[in-house]
């Protein structure tokens, strides 16, 4: 466990004399360098004039909030300094990209991880011409930027990432600057209850910055427009004790500002360590009211105050590039030189281009740099999971089917001992879902973290916990990927249709994960593990708002490098699934499996044998003869299709024995796909080989039948093949009337295979309508009785692979008119 500091608290002095201008010129020199990487291309200290040659042909980037970012930067630094204090920067306005590239060169930590771009006049003019530049670097803090763990291009998400980083982080102070026009976005506005989920003995401390400057894109801010009393209501509602600055406006002296800023800063920091006192000693009552700051700077302080007769600083046309005809004329040239001339960049850089020691003086040391904290590196921090042995959670599987069990019951067992083993390295989040998807057998090892008030009627609460759960998806998902992105483990559980919900959220992490491979000096960190229960095939008791397997969809539009996706079909296929998915690094992992008792098809050997093909033949179930091809494949993905594929198959082995039939079970959907498409790809001679180049293949499928295509289309045999999956039909109903609307039933399954096999639809002819008969019957009897006919619901599999099927006759057999008949 981690065994936190003390957090010193300092008798405030004022920010004067040297100490004050040092910050005001770190503040200076990042500004300048801000401009310079939207503006220039050469001439980067301006010791010519400047030309049109000077200048970018294409002005990009985002200026507005990017001076209020350096501010706070320069007197975060100064604090570090004075209480040797680890903290992690993160910026909600990730368009002021420009800014943290700033100060990342003048701390040094730029020049170290990018050799080329010195601290120099070179390497002032290649920071300059890379920023948002072919073959250079984006506008926003991207992974290409040090000490970043967030980009902010989508707004959002600061607030929760901070959170996630400050998770057993005892140490750790993460400033978290949110600007207005974010705290406008939904998951944004709902993260202020984060801090009923900080333990402030084992967690670090987040300290929000509410940047107020004013304006959008186009419009003023809500925030900023509100009362300033209202505001700090709102924030004391949300729990905080609210310390305002303000200043910048009308001409006023930065260093006036400074001082403000500086004072407020070591009060708030003696707040914090008062609070982590109370909480080493074991004396704080209730939830502390953990300080903030809301600082209030014009929108694009410092620029000129007017351009061709409209104001600019503090309205929204600062937001992006103030002046953005800088090459187009003279007269916009000479504002633009003006306007860098008036930081004084002779007072800030030597001959040679260097920043003054009086300058770089202010930079912490070594780690303690925001912009080279290990915390923003988080492979570097990063251990190895203690893993308990799966096998030993495995449940006994005489013979395939002849036990059932919920597979994320037991997959909630054996994370019992993860947590147990791993007691400040790995957490649980879920949108108050871990018990409804199964998972209870965790509250064995640990409790749901609260930092409310608990009452004696609650269950499984404590101000510290390895659970966290909190009914916005946004948060849960937020958490994670700052947890992860710092360095530590955990799983995401959600309902597959409301995972939706961080569809966007995903594509940046996506993202992330994409570029970060590509960077030498990020290291490897713990992959996104998502676990989708209370799946689209058993929400029959919620109906069609909660039947959506979409997500999966969405997941495998990102890079083959990043995103896997596992169907695991039973308890031990699931727990030797996610034992790897705990293990791997740098993906994003997408694992369906349902929570409801179903049948186990494997022996925990078989399951991990088969977890470890991705994808193979289920000898048992079908009845080709050795050295032969088959006369028809049925394929299939998922545990309900798994389900459905296997009572297929054995009425065509009762009623059609001459049949040759191959089961095939997905459990890696990737391996669909091929090996030039992706790391986990069948080669296409192993495909073959599977799936026949010409016989029929049906394939019963989780998700939208589309992808399956999709992934397909490039193999030989692929006009051979029929999907069956969901294709948005639900409603309440019973399990097996809902997979009978979406056509993936047993019955619809051997009507394909009688439709598809050369030669089999005159002399089946008999058994189709069989089936088809079978399908109003079951139909009927749901609307009679409420339930799944006992044929479906009584059905298992025998090792002759027999069982309960359609010769047992339902009472319900006579009514099959009307509205009941099913196609």
């Amino acid at each position: 466990m981690n065994t936190p500091k003390t957090w010193p608290r300092l008798d405030p002095q004022k920010l004067e004399g040297e100490e004050l201008q040092r910050v005001n010129a770190w503040w200076r020199a990042a500004n300048y360098l801000s401009i310079g990487q939207i503006y220039l291309l050469d001439n980067p200290l301006l010791r010519e004039p400047l030309s049109r040659d000077d200048i970018k042909p294409r002005l990009l980037g985002h200026w507005g909030t990017t001076p209020g970012l350096n501010f706070v930067y320069a007197h975060l630094n100064r604090i570090i300094q004075q209480r040797d204090q680890a903290t992690l920067y993160i910026t909600g306005p990730g368009h002021g990209g420009p800014g943290m590239v700033a100060n990342a060169w003048l701390d040094g930590t730029y020049s170290e991880v990018y050799s080329p771009i010195t601290q120099n006049a070179k390497g002032m003019k290649r920071l300059f011409r890379q920023f948002s530049f072919p073959g250079g670097i984006p506008s926003h803090n991207a992974p290409e930027t040090p000490g970043s763990i967030h980009e902010g291009g989508e707004l959002g998400y600061s607030l929760s990432h901070a959170y996630g980083a400050a998770f057993d982080n005892p140490d750790l102070l993460v400033a978290c600057v949110i600007g207005d026009g974010e705290a406008e976005t939904g998951p944004l506005a709902t993260s202020w209850h984060s801090n009923a989920f900080l333990d402030a003995a084992q967690d670090g401390v987040v300290l929000p910055i509410l940047h107020l400057n004013g304006y959008k894109i186009a419009n003023p801010t809500v925030l900023a427009r509100m009362p300033e009393e209202q505001l700090l209501a709102l924030m004391r509602g949300y729990g905080h004790n609210p310390h305002f600055v303000s200043g910048g406006f009308d001409g006023e002296d930065p260093l006036l500002v400074h001082e403000r800023m500086a004072e407020t800063l070591d009060l708030v920091l003696n707040e914090i360590a008062a609070i982590k006192q109370q909480a080493a000693e074991g004396t704080l009552e209730g939830a502390p009211n953990w300080p903030m700051i809301i600082l209030r700077t014009p929108k694009g302080w410092t620029c000129p105050a007017e351009i061709d007769g409209l104001p600019v600083e503090n309205t929204w046309r600062a937001h992006q590039v103030p002046l953005a005809n800088a090459r187009d004329t003279e007269a916009h040239t000479r504002i633009l030189e003006d306007w860098m001339q008036k930081y004084k960049p002779d007072e800030l850089f030597d001959e040679s281009g260097r920043p003054r020691d009086f300058i770089t003086a202010l930079a912490p040391a070594g780690d303690l740099r925001m912009s080279a904290t290990p915390f923003a590196n988080g492979g570097v921090l990063r251990r190895e999971l203690d893993l308990p042995d799966f096998r030993r959670h495995g449940v006994d599987v005489p013979s395939p089917g002849a036990t059932s069990e919920s597979a994320t019951k037991v997959l909630g067992d054996w994370l019992a001992g993860v947590i147990e083993q791993n007691p400040d390295n790995f957490r649980i989040f879920g949108p108050d879902e871990t018990a409804s998807n199964r998972l209870q057998g965790v509250y064995t090892e640990t409790d749901k973290q609260w930092n409310s008030a608990i009452w004696p009627v609650d269950e499984h609460l404590a101000r510290a916990g390895r659970v966290m759960e909190m009914l916005s998806e946004h948060q849960c998902e937020g958490w994670l990927e700052g947890y992860l992105l710092t360095g530590r483990h955990g799983l995401f559980n959600c309902y597959e249709a409301f995972i939706h919900i961080i569809d966007s959220m995903a594509n940046q992490h996506a993202k992330w994960l994409k570029v970060s491979r590509s960077i030498p000096w990020r290291r490897s960190i713990s992959s996104l593990n998502y676990l989708l229960s209370s799946h689209v095939w058993r929400q029959d008791h919620n109906g069609f708002s909660h039947q959506d397997p979409g997500f999966i969809d969405h997941m495998v539009n990102k890079k083959a490098d990043v995103v896997r996706v596992y169907l695991p079909v039973d308890a031990n296929t699931l727990l030797s699934t996610y034992d790897h998915c705990l293990r791997s690094v740098d993906y994003i992992n997408v694992v369906v499996a349902g929570k409801q008792p179903a049948p186990n098809w494997l022996t925990m050997d078989e399951a991990v044998a088969h977890c470890t093909r991705g994808l193979g033949i289920w000898d048992w179930a079908g009845t080709e003869v050795p050295g032969e091809e088959p006369d028809v494949v049925l394929a299939c993905a998922g545990d309900v299709p798994a389900l459905e594929t296997l009572a297929a198959a054995a009425m065509l082995r009762e009623h059609l024995p001459d049949l040759a039939v191959r089961v095939v079970n997905v459990i890696d959907l990737m391996r669909l796909q091929s090996e030039t498409e992706h790391p986990h790809g069948l080669p296409d001679r192993e495909f073959d080989t599977i799936f026949t180049t010409t016989k029929p293949v049906v394939f019963a499928y989780h998700g939208y039948p589309s992808l399956i295509h999709r992934l397909t289309y490039r193999r030989t045999g692929h006009t051979n093949l029929h999907v069956r999956g969901y294709k948005e039909e639900g409603t309440t109903t019973t399990p097996f009337d809902m997979v009978m609307l979406n056509d993936l039933d047993r019955y619809h399954l051997v009507i394909d295979v009688i439709d598809r096999v050369p030669g089999l639809a005159v002399r089946a002819a008999s058994l189709r309508q069989e089936m088809q008969d079978a399908r109003m019957r079951a139909r009927a009897y749901t609307r009679e009785h409420g339930e799944d006919i006992p044929e479906v619901a009584n059905w298992t599999w025998t090792n002759d692979g027999g069982g309960a099927g359609i010769s047992q006759q339902s009472t319900m057999a006579d009514d099959t008119g009307g509205d009941n008949a099913v196609a």
